[in-house]
């Protein structure tokens, strides 16, 4: 069987980091996902500035509405949080500061978009001031 590995692969006994793969696929679907979900949210956006604190209120308790609005956050933080680990491993060389660098990028990601998506839940289920 032929070996596709390059002879200091072979040498040094490394292989793939087996992670690649999951993490574009990733990138290329939020990045399709954000496409359709950002235009609606920019038009949304445009359509509720004239609209009020009541107005924007009703308009997230259409269930379509507040779906959306999930999705787009849901999209946005998961390509962010992606596209800031790609930076942080080609640019961070220091393995500690990496390493800090990584587990606070998640932390901000998931709470971030666990703040975001529960004020939209909030306010199309139960409406008012959060």
């Amino acid at each position: 069987m032929t070996s596709y590995r390059t002879a200091l692969g072979r040498a040094r006994g490394h292989g793939s980091a087996k992670h690649g793969v999951s993490h574009y696929i990733v990138q290329r679907v939020s990045a399709v996902a954000l496409a359709p979900l950002g235009l609606w949210g920019l038009y949304s956006a445009l359509h509720l500035s004239h609209a009020g604190y009541e107005g924007a209120v009703a308009w997230l308790h259409a269930p379509v509405n507040a779906v959306l609005a999930i999705l787009l956050t849901v999209a946005a933080v998961a390509h962010m949080r992606i596209g800031m680990q790609e930076v942080v491993e080609d640019y961070i060389h220091k393995h500690t500061t990496k390493a800090v660098l990584l587990i606070l990028n998640l932390f901000v990601c998931v709470l971030g978009g666990s703040v975001a998506v529960f004020c939209v839940l909030k306010v199309a289920l139960i409406g008012g001031a959060i």
